[in-house]
C-alpha cells in the first residue's frame, strides 16, 4: 500500500473541518476531570479520596452511557441523538458550582452519562470521509489531536480553578460541553456513507461480537489500562523524589513522544496488528521502572510515549473496517467504555501496588497487566484462525448482489478473510 501523506488527508472533502471542530469540541471533556478534583478539595473542602469518587462516578457514567449514545446515533442520526446531551447537560453544569458534595456527585453521574460523545462521533465520521488506503493516516492524526487535547486542556483547567475560583472552572467546563454539543450539530459530520445509485450491497447477518471484534476491543482496555498505570507512576515517582513541580512537563514529554509516534506511524505503509503494537506499549514502559534520576526518567518516558498513538489509532483503525457501518457508533461507543473500564482498573492496582512498594513497580505493573491481555489476545486470535472462525473486514465480506461477468454464469469467488471458497451464481450483465 502506498504512503499516504497528511497533506493528501486534509485535503480530502470535509477532512480539515472535522480536525479542527472535534479538537474544539474535545476540550471540555479533557480538563473536567481536574476541575472537578479541584472544586471538591479546595471549595467543598474535602478530601482527595472524596474527589476521586466525584469523578469515579462521572467515569462509571460515561462507560454506561458511551454505547447508548453510539447506538442513537447509528438510529436517529448525529443531530438528532445529541440534542438530549446538550439540554442535559446545560442544567448539570449550571447547577454544579452551588451544589452540595453528595448532590455533585450524583450531578457527575448524569453528566458522563449524557457527554456529548466527541471523541467517537469524530472517529465515526472519518470512517466515513476517508477512503480505506487514507485511514491509518487520518487515525494517525486524531491520536495525536487527542494528545494534543490533553497537554493543553488540563492546563487550562488548573489556570481558571486557581487564577479565578473553581465555580468559574465549573461554568467555563459546562459551557464548553454545550457548546461542543452545538458545535457537532451545526457541523454534523457525516456518520454514514450516502447511498449510491447502484443496488445496496448485502450486508453479512449475524452477532456483532465477534472474536477478532472483542479481541480487538480487549486490546482498548490494555492500551488504557498501560497508559493510566503510567501516569500515576510517573506522578508518585516525581512526588515521592521531591519533584512533584516536574510532573507538568514531564507529563508533556510522555505525550510529545506520543505525537512523535503517531505522526511517524500514520506516515509508513505497515499495518501491524493493534494488539501487537499495545504489546509494544506495554514493553515500551519498562525502562521508566529502572529510571534513576530525572534526565533518564525523561528519557524514559519518552521511550514510553512513542507507541501510545500509534496503538490507539490502531484500534480505531481496524474496529472501523470489522464492523458494518450502521453499528459502527454503537461499537465506537463500547471502545470508549472499555478505555473507560481500563482507566478505573488500572489505577486503583497500580495505586495500590506504588503504596506497598515503590513507584517503580507501578510501571511495572501496568506492563506487565497490559502486556498479558494483549499477549493473550493474540494467541486467542491463533486459536481462532486455526478453527477457520477469523473476522474479516466488512468490505470484504460485503458481497454484491451481482458480480459482472463477460465469461459465463458461475465464478469461484474467494473470501479472503475467512479462506473459504464457495461457487456463487451471476447474471451476465445486460447492455
Amino acid at each position: 500500500m502506498p504512503t499516504t501523506t497528511y497533506g493528501a488527508v486534509l485535503r480530502l472533502p470535509g477532512v480539515a473541518r472535522l480536525f479542527v471542530v472535534s479538537f474544539v469540541a474535545r476540550i471540555p471533556a479533557a480538563m473536567v476531570g481536574v476541575v472537578l478534583t479541584l472544586h471538591v478539595v479546595s471549595t467543598l473542602g474535602r478530601g482527595y479520596a472524596q474527589a476521586g469518587v466525584v469523578v469515579g462516578a462521572a467515569t462509571v457514567g460515561m462507560a454506561l452511557g458511551a454505547p447508548w449514545r453510539g447506538r442513537l446515533v447509528d438510529k436517529l442520526g448525529l443531530r438528532r441523538a445529541i440534542a438530549p446531551s446538550v439540554v442535559v447537560e446545560s442544567a448539570v453544569w449550571l447547577a454544579a458550582p452551588h451544589l452540595s458534595y453528595e448532590l455533585l456527585t450524583g450531578a457527575a453521574f448524569v453528566a458522563g452519562l449524557f457527554l456529548v460523545p466527541v471523541f467517537s462521533v469524530s472517529r465515526q465520521s472519518l470512517s466515513v470521509l476517508v477512503p480505506i488506503q487514507h485511514q491509518r493516516a487520518a487515525f494517525a492524526l486524531d491520536s495525536v489531536a487527542v494528545e494534543l487535547t490533553f497537554m493543553l486542556s488540563p492546563v487550562i483547567g488548573v489556570l481558571l480553578a486557581t487564577q479565578a475560583s473553581t465555580s468559574v472552572a465549573l461554568t467555563v467546563v459546562g459551557a464548553l460541553t454545550v457548546g461542543a454539543g452545538v458545535l457537532l450539530m451545526w457541523a454534523n459530520p457525516p456518520t454514514r456513507s450516502a447511498p449510491s445509485a447502484g443496488p445496496a450491497p448485502e450486508l453479512p447477518k449475524g452477532r456483532l461480537l465477534t472474536p477478532g471484534l472483542v479481541v480487538v476491543l480487549l486490546a482498548g482496555l490494555a492500551a488504557a489500562f498501560v497508559l493510566v498505570g503510567t501516569d500515576v507512576s510517573l506522578v508518585a515517582t516525581l512526588n515521592d523524589g521531591g519533584r512533584s513541580g516536574d510532573i507538568g512537563w514531564m507529563i508533556a514529554l510522555w505525550a510529545g513522544g506520543s505525537v512523535v509516534g503517531g505522526l511517524i506511524h500514520g506516515a509508513t505503509h505497515r499495518n501491524p496488528s493493534p494488539l501487537v503494537l499495545v504489546a509494544i506499549l506495554a514493553l515500551a514502559t519498562v525502562p521508566a521502572a529502572f529510571a534513576t534520576g530525572h534526565v533518564w526518567l525523561a528519557v524514559a518516558v519518552v521511550v514510553a510515549g512513542l507507541p501510545c498513538a500509534p496503538a490507539l489509532s490502531s484500534i480505531n483503525a481496524t474496529l472501523v473496517r470489522l464492523v458494518p457501518e450502521h453499528r459502527r457508533g454503537e461499537v465506537m461507543g463500547w471502545s470508549g467504555t472499555m478505555g473507560t473500564v481500563g482507566n478505573a482498573l488500572g489505577a486503583p492496582l497500580c495505586g495500590a501496588v506504588i503504596d506497598r512498594a515503590t513507584p517503580g513497580a507501578g510501571f511495572m505493573t501496568a506492563a506487565v497487566v497490559g502486556g498479558g491481555i494483549a499477549v493473550s489476545g493474540l494467541v486467542a486470535l491463533a486459536l481462532v484462525r486455526r478453527r477457520g472462525a477469523v473476522d474479516a473486514p466488512v468490505e470484504e465480506r460485503v458481497v454484491p448482489r451481482h458480480v459482472p461477468s463477460v465469461r459465463g454464469r458461475v465464478r469461484l469467488v474467494r473470501h479472503r478473510g475467512a479462506g473459504v471458497v464457495r461457487r456463487a451464481r451471476v447474471r451476465r450483465p445486460s447492455r
